[in-house]
This record gives C-alpha cells, sequence and structure tokens, in this order.
C-alpha cells in the first residue's frame, strides 16, 4: 500500500521536529512536507498533494480556519486534522465547520496522534478523547437545555427569519427549496444557516435537526 502522505503546518519549529520525528518512525506515513504560515500551507498543499495536514489554529500571517477553508475550495479530498492547544468550544466548532476531519490536543501521546492521521485518511472523522468527552458533554448540556425550554421561548436568540429558516431546515428542506418558499435568494439562505449555526453552536445541518427536533420544531 502507499503510505500515507502528510504535511505539517505549524509555526513553531520544535513541535514540527517533534511531529516529523514520529512520523517518520512509522512505516505507513511519509511526511512529504511542512510549512510555518497558512500562506506556507497553502503553497505545499499543492505542490505536494498531501492525503492528510496537520493544521495549527494559530499562525501569524491567516489562521488555520482559512487556510483549511482554502484548501479544501480546491482539494476537497484532503484530511485535515487540527493540532492545538485551544479547548474551548467556539475553536472546536469554528473547526468542525472549517471542514477539519479530526481536532488533537497538542498533548496529545504518539499513539493517539497516528490514529488520528490513519483513520482520517481513510475518510474518518475523529476527535480525541478530550475532545470527543467535551462534545458529548456539550450535546447532552444542550439537549437538556432544549427540553426544558417553554416552546414560544425556543432559541431566543434566533431571529424571526432564522426561526422560520430553521423550522424548512427540520422540514428536510434543502437550500434552493427554502430560497424558493421565502421568495429570497439562495446567497441569502446560506448567510441565515451560517447565522444559525453560530447562534445554536453547532457544526453543521444535522446538529441544527436534532435541536430543533428536540424542541418540537419542524414536526409534520
Amino acid at each position: 500500500m502507499e503510505p500515507i502522505r502528510v504535511l505539517i503546518v505549524d509555526d513553531h519549529a520544535l513541535f514540527r521536529d517533534g511531529v516529523n520525528a514520529i512520523l517518520k518512525a512509522a512505516p505507513d506515513i511519509e511526511v512529504v512536507g511542512e510549512a510555518a504560515t497558512g500562506q506556507q500551507a497553502l503553497q505545499q498543499a499543492e505542490a505536494t498533494s498531501p492525503d492528510v495536514i496537520l493544521m495549527d489554529i494559530q499562525m501569524p500571517d491567516m489562521t488555520g480556519l482559512e487556510a483549511t477553508k482554502r484548501i479544501l475550495q480546491t482539494a476537497p479530498d484532503v484530511g485535515v486534522i487540527m493540532v492545538t492547544m485551544l479547548e474551548d468550544d467556539h475553536s472546536l466548532f469554528a473547526a468542525m465547520r472549517a471542514g477539519a476531519h479530526g481536532y488533537v490536543l497538542k498533548g496529545a501521546d504518539k499513539a493517539e496522534m497516528l490514529r488520528s492521521i490513519r483513520a482520517v485518511a481513510k475518510g474518518e472523522a475523529i476527535f480525541g478523547p478530550a475532545i470527543a468527552n467535551r462534545l458529548a458533554d456539550f450535546f447532552r448540556q444542550v439537549n437538556a437545555a432544549s427540553l426544558e425550554r417553554d416552546s414560544a421561548k425556543t432559541f431566543p436568540d434566533l431571529t424571526d427569519r432564522e426561526h422560520e429558516i430553521l423550522e424548512l431546515i427540520a422540514l428536510g428542506r434543502n437550500n434552493q427549496e427554502i430560497a424558493n418558499h421565502l421568495h429570497i435568494t439562495s446567497k441569502t439562505v446560506s448567510n441565515h444557516i451560517s447565522n444559525v449555526y453560530d447562534k445554536l453552536q453547532v457544526a453543521d445541518r444535522a446538529q441544527a435537526i436534532v435541536l430543533a427536533k428536540d424542541a418540537g420544531i419542524g414536526e409534520a
């Protein structure tokens, strides 16, 4: 089998060297490049065609989130794993929205790092144990809060239009169908949906539907 081609992106040379040493000891993994900035990440991704990118979130010229979005626009099959010190929910969900396939803390051990790379190379999404526990706790809290809300006060941060769009999402309508129903453009729908995701702190349509259904929204 061909080795898994990995690009390491981090502005700290010592961290890159440490990860490089770990990966070079793995017979099924090949380090094809390194980058210290977001712009270098874009160039290296194009030049080396990696299978997996280990991406830092915080870099001097461009965030790892922005670099991830731009790389996936032209190479959607690349698996991006965020490797960062940041554990907060905002960074985690921002990484998921950017298209990251995994989120691993820099304190992860060798086995976890290798497991993450191999899983993402197979097309899986993976999060380290600490992050997985945070996700589980977050959604348990969100679901519990949803069940306790009065239906008239469900998701009070959403505007009336955003409530309408959330209900249509929960009914299974796609963006074009929502646009036609509300007589607005698809771009406007996309903007509203992005606002809904941010306010509900969800990463995608599926999670938004789960929250909506738990709150009794979109019941046919």
